[in-house]
């Protein structure tokens, strides 16, 4: 491949959440295989942290390190290449070099299917001033493309790895993207967790409890900062929530997010033994394509010195269809064609994911109002305006009793959204449909919300669930992180 240029300077409505934060009811579930998605991450970082104050010869000795494959021999019929260079990041569940005390630890049993887990579409733009990070759910419905004596036949993504390879896993994904694929990384997860605990861990802040009794994620609601083997735990969730691997999804491009700031800001760009021992922890257990080596690394390095979390963006491709039954496959992701396609060729053109930002006329929030029963209190002397809130919230489509009271303390200036610290999900989902209102936890107030009317209300703003077989959603690195 080319040197990089350097610069010259589906659709079945989901089960409705339940609005409790914290532990919530989930259908029982046969236990499926650990996925190892945030692998990919450890190998963006590599990219990140090839900085143009590290010498020549530290990031020369790593090459031998890297596993070569080649995914892209003989094939034909390629889309044609664009602008920026597109990089396939893919994550399998190898664990050969996981000791036994880790696999008790962080719930690493079972063994591997030899399949991708994480599929990532990374491009990097010419100017080398963005990374637009694109993730393709593993139980997408694809086809595989006829060629190699196969015929064309329908397949689940991540199957097409232990179909065929690299190789397949390259074609299928051109294919389905018109995307052109300029690199090929694969990780497993043994380099993530080195490479974190290398970095000296990374911060990541969560409002709500997050607990996963399949991966023994336990996070009180905060600022953490988790090192190797949590941050596995945290990327691997995916029974926290209702949206099960949607949710997972979301939640890996925050921690890489994290990973970026942490590898951007802590100085180990401009120390070339720390640079080296967190390539070295990555580069264990990376294969890559021929033509991507310490060249193509310091190039982009140099290129990408000015690189920062806001240079980021982060989405999933549209999904018009969850639950998609197909014969001999069971469930799979339907993608929205259309909107996969505009978010494409995006990337294909070079441009910012961000210009597909979904427009909204409401502000998007965790827990549907559909989903919250509020009971309204007048904090206030004047008549009628419980009522009033009353009939506003129950507008913007929140379960309200119909019945406002007066509040025992009528002096209340400020809007106060009481609630059970259980039910924290929803209660920031409904105070964000009061601009300025105050939370307060009250232990033992129940599923029920309680919003005590100030002299300061005036509208009730419409807030709304996001919806991925509707929304496009791009996360940029500044917005996913902690405050």
């Amino acid at each position: 491949m080319p040197t990089p240029p350097r610069r010259s300077s589906g659709s079945p409505q989901r089960s409705p959440q339940p609005s409790r934060g914290g532990a919530r009811p989930v259908a029982p579930v046969r236990r499926r295989r650990p996925r190892w998605a945030m692998r990919a991450v450890t190998t963006l970082s590599v990219v990140v942290l090839a900085s143009a104050g590290i010498g020549h010869a530290v990031v020369t000795s790593l090459d031998a390190k890297i596993a070569r494959v080649d995914p892209f021999k003989d094939m034909k019929n390629r889309p044609q290449g664009g602008h920026g260079m597109n990089v396939l990041l893919v994550g399998t569940d190898g664990r050969d070099r996981i000791t036994p005390q880790e696999r008790r630890k962080y719930r690493l049993g079972g063994a591997p299917c030899h399949c991708t887990d994480t599929i990532m579409l990374v491009h990097i733009s010419e100017d080398r001033e963005r990374a637009s990070v694109v993730s393709l759910p593993r139980d997408s419905y694809a086809e595989v493309p006829a060629g190699d004596g196969r015929p064309a036949h329908p397949i689940k993504l991540n199957a097409a790895y232990a179909e065929g390879g690299p190789r397949l896993t390259v074609r299928t994904v051109e294919h389905m993207t018109h995307v052109k694929i300029d690199h090929y990384l694969e990780v497993d997860f043994t380099s993530f967790m080195k490479t974190v605990d290398v970095l000296g861990g990374v911060r990541i802040c969560t409002s709500t409890p997050l607990k996963d009794s399949y991966t023994g994620l336990d996070l009180p609601a905060g600022d953490h900062r988790l090192r190797g083997g949590e941050a596995l735990q945290f990327v691997r969730a995916r029974h926290i929530d209702g949206d099960a691997d949607l949710g997972r999804v979301q939640r890996q491009q925050r921690f890489m997010a994290a990973l970026i700031e942490r590898a951007t800001s802590s100085g180990i760009l401009l120390n070339p033994i720390r640079f080296r021992d967190v390539t070295r922890a990555v580069l264990g257990s990376v294969r890559a394509d021929k033509g991507f080596g310490t060249g193509e690394l310091l190039d982009l390095g140099r290129a990408m010195r000015n690189f920062s979390p806001s240079s980021s963006e982060f989405a999933t491709v549209p999904i018009g269809q969850l639950g998609y039954l197909v014969k001999g496959l069971g469930s799979t992701v339907k993608w929205d064609t259309a909107r996969a396609e505009r978010l494409f060729r995006a990337l294909r053109e070079d441009r910012p994911l961000a210009a597909h930002r979904t427009k909204r006329k409401a502000v998007t929030v965790e827990v549907a109002p559909q989903q919250i029963r509020v009971q309204v209190e007048n904090g206030t002397h004047r008549a009628g305006l419980g009522k009033r809130a009353d009939t506003a919230l129950a507008a913007a489509g929140f379960r309200t009793t119909g019945q406002p009271v007066d509040a025992a303390d009528r002096s209340v200036k400020r809007t106060v959204v009481a609630h059970d610290p259980g039910w924290d999900r929803s209660a920031k989902s409904l105070a964000a449909a009061l601009p300025g209102s105050e939370l307060r936890a009250v232990k033992g107030l129940g599923p029920t919300l309680k919003v005590i009317v100030g002299t300061d209300f005036g509208t009730v703003r419409k807030v709304r669930a996001a919806d991925p077989t509707r929304d496009t959603v791009v996360l940029r690195g500044d917005e996913a992180g902690c405050a």
